[in-house]
């Protein structure tokens, strides 16, 4: 699974690091990616997405889970 927002894209950055003596070496910045629920399309899904995305407001958290066991039993 890629390192990568379902929403923006955003993605795995590659430079490098540079000390003060200029040793050179290479490293990654990560998207800092959550798994979240989400409703797309109409459906709810696990999506992974950035947290600005999140913060953006481009995703729709889906309503809060209202299951109960007693009521399953109680349809039986």
């Amino acid at each position: 699974m890629a390192k990568q927002c379902e929403i923006c894209g955003k993605k795995t950055v590659f430079g490098r690091n540079v000390s003060h003596a200029h040793n050179v070496t290479s490293r990654t910045w990560q998207p800092n990616l959550q798994s979240v629920r989400a409703l797309i399309d109409g459906t709810v899904r696990h999506v992974r997405v950035c947290t600005r995305c999140l913060r953006s407001g481009k995703i729709v958290k889906p309503p809060v889970r209202t299951w109960k066991p007693e009521e399953e039993a109680a349809k039986s």
